[in-house]
């Protein structure tokens, strides 16, 4: 299901990226339907050629993460992001969305939220042809540790910085309780956004920093 009217993401600037994808593709019109019902139709008609190429051009890496952030359902968001990861490496990717969490508007934000999650499908050689010749992947496109953890810092400040509520919620809900989840360099950043939770007024965010509190110990998920 969409996210909730007000998220801030137009369907016309979906559309737009929908279209751009359909003309690079070279997929004809889908016929005219209502708006919302026309763009997701749209958005099909171009996720299976998208997963079927052996690669794709250079200049259709802007476009198709444009599709991803500005697509409002998180259901649907994969549709992008997945054949992007096949054919531009996952680090590549999950940089593309640090990149909108960073500088992004509030819109664009929220959407690389949401494609955050699909930047982590898991890869196998017989779903795409982009995967490599021969089912031989090049390790160095999807090796992404310090991108994650850039992604960890650029969450942890939007939410010190956000002023809109769901932002914060956004960044914050999405983030592990886990302080081992964090690099060592995080940690101060961490615990300076542990402590303005734990006195925040709404309730979700206080529940976060008190899943943080209760946490078990565990061992450092990154190396000394």
């Amino acid at each position: 299901m969409a996210e909730d009217e007000q998220s801030g993401i137009e369907p016309r600037s979906f559309l737009t990226c929908v279209t751009e994808l359909a003309c690079l593709l070279g997929v004809g019109d889908v016929g005219m339907e209502p708006e919302d019902r026309h763009t997701r139709h749209l958005a099909h008609a171009v996720r299976k050629p998208l997963l079927g190429r052996a690669s794709l051009p250079e200049e259709w890496f802007v476009p198709l993460m444009a599709a991803a952030v500005y697509d409002p359902d998180p259901g649907f968001c994969r549709w992008f992001v997945e054949p992007a990861v096949y054919a531009f490496g996952r680090r590549r990717v999950m940089a593309a969305l640090v990149d909108y969490l960073q500088v992004g508007t509030d819109a664009e934000r929220a959407g690389a939220v949401r494609a955050w999650y699909s930047a982590h499908v898991p890869l196998r050689a017989d779903r795409s042809p982009a995967y490599g010749p021969g089912g031989v992947r090049d390790p160095a496109l999807d090796e992404a540790q310090d991108i994650k953890a850039a992604w960890l810092e650029a969450s942890l400040r939007v939410f010190a910085e956000a002023t809109d509520l769901r932002m914060r919620h956004r960044v914050l809900l999405s983030l592990p309780t886990s302080r081992a989840a964090y690099p060592p360099h995080l940690h101060e950043l961490l615990e300076s956004t542990l402590a303005s939770a734990r006195v925040h007024p709404d309730p979700h965010i206080h529940r976060w920093a008190t899943a943080a509190d209760t946490r078990k110990p565990e061992p450092d998920s990154y190396p000394s």
